[in-house]
């Protein structure tokens, strides 16, 4: 890998983080390759195909950020096709990008997105790199693997894998099952006249949230580092679930009082102790901080809103 244009590889380039990415490295000069499920130029679980793919694109830096998602009101279960999907995508294809990069292309910088799902339920009110992982979930325990992969492939051969813990974050670009989305949706739905009620699980929910384009500018800032190492991403600043509500709504000048109800049902299990991430490690190492404050996040997706519904 000599000089001029630099490739980045993105996994998941369709998605919320991945099109922020693939924007911001696009305006750094980059040539970007995404992967994505609808038009994949190779398969992450095919590790013959993905092996070629690496030796000849030869990528100076990999972001593997595809993720088998759920929100936190899906009624998903623990079945099989489920872990057979999320194992493939946060394990199989890890290690797939992994050995590809030790064998290929050993220069390249790779950067796994894992999640504050990895710890659980919280048993401290803040969690950084030191506190224990406790999955307890189809989605984290894969993740859990793919960051044990990155450590591996680190410790052992070398290999340039960072990871990141990323605590939610949330943007225009948040597909609709997600609540921070939901709610952006239904109060400029009410707002015009198309919708009279929001339900919603649980309005005392704590959120660490953050903007999906700070977040992407940290992942960036890590694979600038002159090590690899684990780090979480987070805003550090928790809020309710009723807070969001009260800011979209307010922004419209609706009483979110008159439209929302709570229906507990909506969550698939008991309620738990919100995440928050303590980031003065990656705060330490890069600089980074969040730019977007949770208001201006709320601000910028009900004007999103608005724009995409023509209102």
């Amino acid at each position: 890998m000599g000089g001029g244009m630099k490739t980045a590889v993105i996994t998941g380039s369709a998605g919320q983080d991945g099109s922020y990415l693939a924007a911001l490295l696009t305006a750094e000069g980059y040539r970007v390759i995404g992967i994505n499920r609808d038009n994949p130029p190779v398969r992450l679980t095919d590790s013959a195909a993905l092996s070629r793919f690496l030796a000849h694109e030869q990528p100076h830096e990999i972001y593997h950020l595809a993720a088998v998602h759920h929100a936190a009101e899906d009624r998903l279960t623990d079945d099989w096709e489920l872990f057979t999907e999320s194992q493939a995508v946060h394990t199989v294809a890890t290690a797939c990008l992994l050995e590809g990069c030790r064998r290929h292309c050993p220069a390249a910088r790779l950067f796994f997105a894992a999640s504050c799902h990895l710890f659980g339920t919280p048993t401290t009110p803040v969690q950084d790199e030191t506190t224990p992982f406790r999955p307890d979930g189809i989605y984290a325990i894969t993740k859990q693997a793919g960051v044990e992969l990155c450590r591996y492939y680190r410790r052992r051969h070398g290999v340039f894998a960072a990871v990141g813990i990323l605590f939610n974050h949330e943007s225009p670009r948040r597909p609709s099952r997600f609540v921070s989305r939901k709610i952006v949706e239904a109060a400029v739905a009410i707002w015009q006249g198309r919708q009279t009620t929001l339900v919603l699980g649980d309005l005392d929910a704590e959120v660490d949230w953050g903007f999906a384009g700070d977040y992407v500018s940290a992942m960036r800032a890590i694979l600038n580092l002159d090590q690899p190492d684990d780090f979480v991403i987070a805003s550090g600043e928790p809020h309710t679930v009723r807070e969001f509500v009260e800011q979209a709504f307010g922004l419209l000048g609706l009483d979110w009082q008159r439209h929302v109800r709570v229906e507990p049902a909506l969550l698939r299990g008991p309620a738990r102790p919100g995440w928050r991430g303590d980031a003065s490690k990656l705060r330490r190492a890069t600089g980074w901080r969040p730019t977007t404050t949770f208001a201006e996040l709320v601000r910028l997706m009900v004007q999103a809103e608005r724009e995409r519904v023509g209102a």
